[in-house]
């Protein structure tokens, strides 16, 4: 199989694919039925996830506090569901056209709860959502952050997957082993609602990599007026928070301090940043998070640390 991959890879960069990863069967043991892709298919052997960059000049509006609806766009609606779905799709007529069934999978929050029945004894009822988090460490791509996103070594946070689950046997990817996120807590310390726990951690394991992260409050995350966005799919599913104060906090310090592959001429934090509480008025900044996001940031412009 390994010119089959070779061919997968190689089609994958012509569909403008910028992160792929490969994962065995045995890779989601430790996953649930109603997560794991292979209740999806049964006698699939790999998953395949393919990635695109969120690309930084869609967090700019967001940074600047000027412009949302693209980021909309450019950073979500239409980087999942047409420039990524499309090269999904192509990729699985790639795969189908050699003679390996190809299931595409979309990422819908895996969180949310069945809404049908069991059609048999053993089956899990519908609908099955992979944990797309889980398959990103899978697959050899990514580490699961502080502050509970997935990192991969050349664009950080910035990116988006679809999946592949295929009964072609392809050689896996080896686990992700360095460390992105070097835990220093300003995701935390940015956050002026407090959603995300600066003391209270939890360790995660998957496919033997442990990482720490901290125990994050998703309904104070729900009502974040600094970028996060509710759940286009489900209200009740965790808020998108790539566009979120904390991400780009945590986006601006990967790339100062050369963590992440992906880096540019210019800073990506140009000036105090913004930041709003859950009533959408101007937060009170204290010592610590003055150091972090710049001094006190006011509709005036006034800034002056506190």
């Amino acid at each position: 199989m390994t010119e089959l991959k070779k061919h997968i890879e190689e089609a994958a960069k012509k569909e403008g694919i910028d992160l792929i990863g490969f994962a065995d069967k045995s890779r989601f043991d430790a996953l649930p039925a109603r997560n794991n892709p292979f209740a999806i298919f049964p006698e699939g052997k790999t998953v395949i996830l393919v990635g695109k960059r969120l690309c930084r000049g869609a967090l700019r509006g967001v940074e600047e506090g000027t412009n949302f609806s693209d980021y909309n766009l450019f950073g979500k609606a239409w980087l999942e569901d047409e420039f990524l779905a499309l090269a999904c799709y192509n990729l699985v007529n790639v795969i189908e056209d050699k003679g390996w069934e190809a299931v595409p999978v979309f990422p819908n929050p895996c969180e949310l709860a069945p809404t049908g029945v069991s059609v048999a004894d053993g089956r899990p009822e519908p609908n099955v959502f992979p944990d797309f988090e889980y398959a990103a460490v899978a697959c050899g791509l990514c580490e699961i952050s502080f502050s509970g996103i997935p990192l991969s070594e050349k664009f950080g946070s910035r990116q988006r997957f679809h999946m592949i689950i295929t009964d072609a046997e392809l050689e896996p990817t080896p686990i992700l082993e360095k460390s992105i996120c070097d835990r220093c807590g300003k995701c935390a310390v940015s956050c002026p609602l407090g959603a995300i726990s600066k003391e209270k951690t939890k360790e995660i394991e998957i496919c033997g990599k442990k990482m720490t992260v901290a125990e994050i409050d998703y309904e104070k995350c729900k009502v974040c007026k600094n970028g996060a966005c509710v759940n286009r799919f489900s209200p009740a599913a965790r808020p998108d928070r790539l566009a979120a104060l904390c991400n780009r906090t945590c986006l601006a310090h990967l790339e100062e301090e050369k963590l992440v592959g992906n880096l540019f001429e210019q800073s990506f934090r140009k000036r105090d940043a913004w930041a709003l509480d859950s009533m959408g008025k101007f937060a009170e900044r204290d010592t610590e998070s003055a150091n972090v996001l710049g001094g006190t940031f006011s509709k005036d412009g006034d800034r002056s640390a506190k």
